[in-house]
């Protein structure tokens, strides 16, 4: 299967259509969930997006462990986005605040940067690699956008300071494993090989910085429309109550 291989350029064919079929099937999802709101198909549909985006994560994740494909540099579930899979499999199934609102902070702001500047260099690339990359990021913006805009579930305030608490410990962690084995998981040791928004962050560890002034403030920014929704319409925040 790993001879088997396609080439990817930065906004050439291959990457317009993944962004296109994007962009469709989050329109699909939330004209789905927003006409059906009040019946029960919508947590049917999130749930069958849960076992899917678990089963592809776990199946890749196996995949990539195996001893004849395992790379100490890619293969460890380190990266945010592999958290965040997870992360968004536990949202979709049970809609906890908690959970959905990694799943808007991380999936709305951070999965994007993944699909917009892929880490992929033009070269020829396993086709395995190529679906494994895509199909998981494509899943996650869909999960984020089908429990925002499909379902209603909106981020509150508490959501936004445990979001960036959470990051913050995913950060200090990966950042020492990175420290002790020699890896870049979720580029916090050093900036990806390919261009990225880091770039114009400036030199490690000042991008750090930047990105955590950057991240703090966006939230913040996509969390403020929906406190004054809540503040008008208190259905709405009955609608996402559930334990933290």
């Amino acid at each position: 299967m790993q001879t088997t291989a396609e080439t990817f350029d930065a906004y050439g064919l291959l990457h317009w259509t993944m962004l296109a079929v994007t962009v469709i099937g989050a329109v699909l999802l939330v004209r789905f969930g927003r006409r059906r709101r009040a019946t029960p198909k919508p947590a049917v549909v999130a749930r069958a997006m849960a076992i899917l985006l678990l089963s592809v994560t776990l199946g890749f994740q196996v995949y990539w462990l195996m001893p004849q494909n395992f790379d100490l540099q890619q293969s460890l579930p380190l990266h945010l986005s592999d958290i965040l899979r997870l992360v968004a499999a536990y949202a979709l199934w049970t809609r906890r605040r908690w959970a959905v609102g990694i799943t808007y902070y991380w999936g709305l702001t951070l999965n994007p940067q993944a699909m917009l500047t892929p880490d992929l260099s033009a070269q020829r690339l396993p086709v395995l690699e190529m679906t494994s990359y895509w199909s998981l990021h494509i899943l996650v913006m869909w999960a984020v956008i089908y429990l925002t805009w499909g379902m209603g579930r909106y981020p509150r305030w508490s959501e936004y300071r445990f979001a960036l608490l959470f990051t913050g410990v995913w950060a200090a962690v990966v950042f020492g494993i990175n420290s002790a084995i020699g890896t870049n998981y979720g580029y916090l040791n050093a900036k990806p090989g390919g261009a990225s928004l880091l770039d114009l962050m400036g030199e490690w560890p000042l991008y750090l910085l930047v990105a955590l002034v950057l991240i703090t403030v966006v939230w913040a920014l996509i969390t403020w429309p929906w406190s004054l929704i809540h503040r008008k319409v208190p259905s709405a925040s009955r609608r996402i109550s559930g334990a933290l």
